[in-house]
């Protein structure tokens, strides 16, 4: 299996022509005075009207719909710091799903440094050609920095997606999970193995949606993060605790929760046995979480799983907040990406997984009978409400949070928008292509000699 799907993922990606997107024009440009407006002499009006006021960009280029993905290839996804150039394809990738979810034009950026001071200069200037820039793939503590130095100096939302859209994705599980298994969130004991930037920034939100840091216990690959331990970071420090506690097997006894952003099967079936009553395990290790699927489900009747592949129910899967948090964030010039904002996403993502599933969502999955339950506590990425639901959230909660520089005052119109562009997006691409792709997909692997 594992070389058959090396093979047919090579080939995906080399032909017929090689990656994975291309830019298109969106203007005419097949006559004479088509190329005389689109550049010389007709392009200096619109660039005089910048000059004049820099506001009108917005109105005159693709800023407004044109998000960068950056990385430095430190921390690209299970491979580690495999290099600038050699991350690119995962970039490519995240570009295709801004385009397919979200309708965004996107860019993918490899930059070959590893200083944060120098990459942080490089990213910021390239902002006047973007509405937002996506960071990813780079590795802690750095990004932290990174991230930190960018949202200050930089006048366009920034996000690092893997800190962020993890603990937005993983949040929104969370408030369902809670809901399910009869929790309070203000009373739930919470166990995090990991303490790299997805950990911290998961935890950080679950603070936000109403854990209490107290109930919190971290591990790393020393044990309990302990305040009586020294050279601690100032994330690490954060989360330390006081507690007579010292391995995760100790700290597992009677947790609600566990959150798993480390190594694979560092969680045992006892450690799952002895969690309180119907407790939560979101084990994301990847490819590989902290305890196998068929081990841990098979360890307790009462458990809620959820994993960050696709292959198990419950995934957790940055797509479903990503696209849509950039779109909100553009549609409404936002100046940052800020908490209330990802609280948005959370909530929104929640509120739809316990609404009635589209029936195509069903079909394109072959789950006729998914429904809000134990191993469904998100939505599918393919399901067409997340486009409107999260977008018209995360722009909501802009403009009450005041970083929103061109306020929605129609939201009939702006619904309309998102539902005529999820048409030509979700609809379009993922549902009447879907067997267009299989098909594909059989005759890449009939090539290749597979049935």
């Amino acid at each position: 299996m594992e070389k058959m799907l090396k093979k047919m993922a090579l080939a995906y990606h080399k032909d017929p022509r090689p990656g994975k997107t291309e830019v298109i024009p969106t203007k005419p440009y097949n006559s004479p005075a088509d190329l005389a407006l689109a550049y010389s002499p007709g392009v200096a009006y619109p660039c005089l009207e910048i000059k004049e006021d820099e506001h009108q960009v917005w109105d005159y280029t693709n800023k407004g719909n044109l998000v960068a993905v950056i990385s430095n290839g430190t921390a690209v996804l299970g491979l580690g710091d495999i290099g600038a150039q050699a991350g690119k394809p995962v970039m490519e990738g995240k570009a295709l799903l801004f385009k397919i979810f979200a309708g965004l034009d996107c860019f993918d950026i490899e930059i070959n440094e590893k200083d944060p001071d120098k990459f942080v200069e490089i990213v910021k200037a390239l902002t006047p050609t973007f509405g937002g820039i996506n960071l990813e793939d780079i590795k802690a503590p750095e990004c932290f920095e990174i991230e930190r130095r960018l949202k200050e100096e930089c006048d366009i939302p920034v996000m690092h997606d893997d800190q962020h859209g993890t603990a937005i994705i993983s949040g929104a599980a969370l408030l369902n999970a809670a809901e399910l298994q009869g929790k309070k969130l203000d009373e739930i004991k919470m166990v995090v193995n990991g303490a790299g930037a997805a950990a911290v920034s998961c935890t950080r939100l679950y603070v936000a949606l109403g854990i209490k840091r107290e109930n919190v216990v971290m591990c790393d690959s020393k044990g309990v993060i302990r305040t009586d331990r020294e050279g601690l970071s100032s994330q690490k420090a954060e989360f330390a605790t006081d507690r007579d506690l010292h391995t995760l097997a100790e700290a597992m006894v009677g947790a609600d929760l566990f959150l798993g952003l480390s190594v694979k099967d560092v969680v045992t079936a006892d450690m799952v046995r002895s969690m309180a009553p119907n407790p939560i395990v979101f084990a994301l290790a990847n490819p590989d979480p902290e305890i196998a699927y068929d081990v841990a489900v098979a360890s307790r009747p009462d458990l809620i799983f959820a994993t960050g592949r696709s292959d198990y129910p419950n995934q957790i899967n940055n797509v479903l907040g990503f696209p849509y948090i950039f779109r909100g964030a553009l549609d409404c010039r936002a100046s940052a990406i800020n908490e209330e904002m990802k609280l948005a996403a959370a909530h929104a993502i929640a509120a739809i997984t316990r609404e009635p599933v589209p029936e195509k969502v069903k079909e394109a999955y072959d789950k006729p009978d998914l429904a809000f339950g134990k191993d469904y506590i998100l939505p599918k990425p393919m399901d067409p409400r997340l486009l409107q639901t999260v977008s018209t959230a995360v722009a909501r909660a802009a403009m009450a949070s005041g970083v929103s520089r061109k306020p929605i005052t129609d939201w009939d119109a702006y619904n309309e928008h998102l539902h005529h562009l999820g048409s030509q997006c979700s609809d379009g691409v993922c549902y009447s292509q879907l067997l267009t792709s299989r098909e594909t997909l059989k005759k890449i692997a009939a090539k290749l000699g597979y049935k």
